[in-house]
């Protein structure tokens, strides 16, 4: 025969369930640091992959203008008709010199047309002057131009050359990303036929 058990309740005994107002509080303020240590240990993650993305647009960037720049005849005095005649050779003009590299008169980038025009240059436009500031949002650019004649990565003085073929200008591209990493880059461009 099954026997049958009874439960009576006690007045004024009752079983608790649930939290307390303090355990809650307690539990919360546990998450909340918790979640700050996460959000904590990932930033520098989320700072190096959006560096990643700013170094590949800065190598884009600086790798168009170097093609840009070294597409220009070696100097403002050499012969553009074809390159028969190089500055400094005999007979022909005296290359630019070292201390007034730069814009030749009023140029405007689209009327660059060697490659030491661009020694200075740290306007944000394309080449045909128009703004690319929404593109490169944050990004700057320095660029520089100097004769380096023995490929040393120092800027050289050219009259002390007396061997035409030894002419070289260095160029260097530096391009800035928004979070100021700053990417160089150059290569040079020589007095050679």
């Amino acid at each position: 025969m099954p026997v049958n058990h009874l439960h009576r309740s006690i007045p004024g005994h009752h079983k608790q369930a649930g939290f307390t107002l303090i355990e809650l509080v307690i539990g919360m303020t546990f998450m909340v640091v918790v979640i700050g240590f996460m959000m904590a240990a990932m930033m520098p993650k989320e700072r190096e992959s959006a560096d990643q993305i700013h170094l590949l647009r800065a190598a884009e960037l600086g790798q168009s203008l170097l093609n840009e720049i070294r597409s220009k005849a070696f100097d403002q005095q050499s012969d553009f008709n074809g390159g028969v005649l190089r500055c400094n050779e005999t007979g022909w003009r005296p290359c630019t010199s070292s201390l007034t590299l730069g814009v030749d008169g009023a140029e405007t980038r689209a009327d660059y047309n060697d490659v030491d025009d661009y020694h200075g240059l740290d306007v944000f436009e394309d080449a045909l002057g128009r703004d690319i500031n929404d593109i490169y949002r944050g990004f700057s650019v320095r660029i520089k131009v100097v004769y380096d004649n023995n490929y040393d990565g120092n800027s050289d003085n050219y009259a002390a050359i007396i061997d035409n073929a030894l002419l070289a200008k260095l160029i260097t591209v530096t391009v800035t990303t928004p979070l100021e990493t700053e990417v160089t880059f150059a290569t040079y461009k020589a007095n050679v036929e």
